[in-house]
């Protein structure tokens, strides 16, 4: 029995916009998440399913990914062009990349977690994944 996931089209980019918000990637109005990480079971405006989402690692891989490259990138162009003393750089990118790093996170996990309500992903599609069960 193939399951029968609707016919309209879910728009992958205002999904990946409305979860960077932290809002529900069907309605945009829902709250998103209940903690800093916690995806909410349902949204509380249209009553979407959200629990199927299975972010897992990547959110945190795509953060590392960003901070490491924009701090790595400063980093090297101060250090290359001033040469300030160790501690400076210590004092400079320390707070930015832990404030980086827990401002990006929570955005990425909504973004992928729109995503995969945008194609459909692990029970997305209006009928529960049997893979995953």
């Amino acid at each position: 029995m193939q399951a029968d996931f609707g016919s309209e089209a879910r728009d992958t980019a205002s999904a990946l916009g409305r979860g960077g918000l932290c809002r529900c990637p069907n309605c945009g109005q829902g709250a998103l998440f209940t903690g800093f990480l916690t995806v909410r079971d349902r949204c509380e405006a249209c009553g979407e399913e959200l629990h199927h989402h299975r972010a897992d690692d990547a959110p945190p891989y795509f953060t590392i990914s960003i901070v490491g490259h924009v701090v790595l990138t400063a980093a090297l162009g101060v250090e290359t062009f001033y040469g300030p003393p160790l501690w400076l750089h210590a004092v400079l990118w320390g707070p930015l990349t832990l404030g980086m790093s827990l401002g990006l996170l929570r955005p990425i996990k909504g973004a992928i977690v729109g995503l995969q309500w945008a194609w459909r992903m692990h029970g997305f599609g209006g009928a529960e994944a049997t893979a995953d069960a």
